[in-house]
């Protein structure tokens, strides 16, 4: 009986995200129909701070991790939010989250020196433990990934000539700097972007991926060993510039992928600011119909195999192929998007901006 409900539950999730691509993606065509489209509906954060970092858990709860020290957790979808900021944080810089529920989850500063530290809560944000504070001058940690509750990994810049890998196994309750053996040497300037919290992502218990730019080519490198050997591979999304880049990535599986980035400067040119892979990231082709302008986030819909959000400044795109082309949908201003499995979509932005998607 459970597994007919929750077979039942994923059928009925999965024709709710069909249904809501199908309606985005013909709403200019629905001359007749009087129902509103999906949309973002906006929720008052009550701050003006910059969120960078969002984790999605459900329609009702969600975490945001931003400027100033903030860490702000909702679970009544919006309508109140909760300031949980770990105290004596006001200088830091939060740039991504992790929650795994309403009461745990792990956060990340980034920064040069002892500017990156993480903490984590199993209370819901009442009290926190700082379970890691960089020590080392030359390492600038940018974001935070899980495989499950227990193993996650965190990514810094370079450190003499290569990414640096931090790992824990116990969710974030102490954490390792893994071996540089396995990882391919970094290019001149090349770089992780912390502007959403995706530069890097899991999927699957094994497979984690970064996203890198700065350097001659904006690269997306693999591993299928959580994190201990790597594999390069050039994108076809520009680089060549500190500003520009592969920003924040999402992959449906383990096979197949969505890049975004471009050049993060208003009113910069963003060509090819998308890009697909379908074979794990060993190669990517751009986008036949890229987003117009730079992206900094980017998350497939739940359950679907072919419907995508990507969200920057200058609003946010829809695919409904896989990520081969994108319509803009939304002018708002938002630097990250991350869905629930229960179709709970969420982004957040500049001046305390928080939005759900309403079907």
């Amino acid at each position: 009986m459970g597994n007919t409900r929750r077979a039942g539950r994923t059928v009925a999730v999965g024709l709710c995200v069909a249904a809501l691509a199908a309606l985005w993606a013909t709403r200019a065509q629905a001359h007749g129909d009087q129902r509103p489209a999906p949309h973002w509906q906006l929720k008052d954060s009550g701050t003006d701070v910059r969120f960078r970092g969002l984790s999605a858990v459900s329609r009702e709860t969600a975490w945001l991790a931003g400027s100033k020290g903030t860490v702000l957790r909702t679970i009544d979808g919006g309508a109140q939010w909760r300031n949980v900021s770990p105290p004596g944080a006001a200088d830091l810089e939060f740039r991504d989250v992790e929650a795994f529920d309403a009461r745990h989850a792990v956060v990340l500063a980034i920064g040069e020196g002892e500017a990156s530290r993480v903490f984590r809560t199993d209370d819901g944000g009442t009290t926190w433990t700082e379970t890691f504070r960089n020590t080392d001058a030359q390492a600038f940690y940018d974001c935070l990934t899980f495989f499950d509750r227990r193993h996650g990994l965190a990514l810094s810049d370079p450190v003499d000539g290569k990414f640096r890998i931090l790992s824990t196994s116990d969710g974030g309750r102490s954490w390792t700097v893994l071996p540089s053996s396995g990882m391919p040497a970094a290019q001149d300037g090349e770089a992780g972007f912390a502007a959403g919290g995706q530069c890097l992502v899991t999927s699957g218990a094994h497979d984690v991926w970064l996203a890198t730019g700065g350097g001659a080519h904006a690269r997306v490198l693999h591993s299928a060993d959580r994190g201990l050997t790597w594999t390069a591979a050039d994108t076809p999304i520009p680089a060549g510039d500190p500003a520009r880049g592969v920003f924040a990535l999402a992959f449906r599986d383990r096979t197949h992928g969505i890049a975004v980035g471009g050049d993060y400067r208003p009113g910069s040119p963003s060509p090819q600011a998308a890009a697909v892979s379908r074979d794990g990231g060993r190669s990517w082709t751009p986008a036949a119909e890229p987003p117009p302008a730079y992206r900094s986030g980017v998350t497939w819909l739940p359950h679907s195999r072919t419907a995508a959000l990507a969200v920057g400044p200058t609003g946010t795109d829809l695919t409904t192929d896989g990520g081969r082309s994108w319509r803009t949908v939304d002018t708002g201003s938002y630097d990250t998007v991350d869905c629930a499995p229960d179709l709970g979509c969420w982004a957040s932005g500049e001046k305390g901006r928080v939005a759900r998607l309403e079907p």
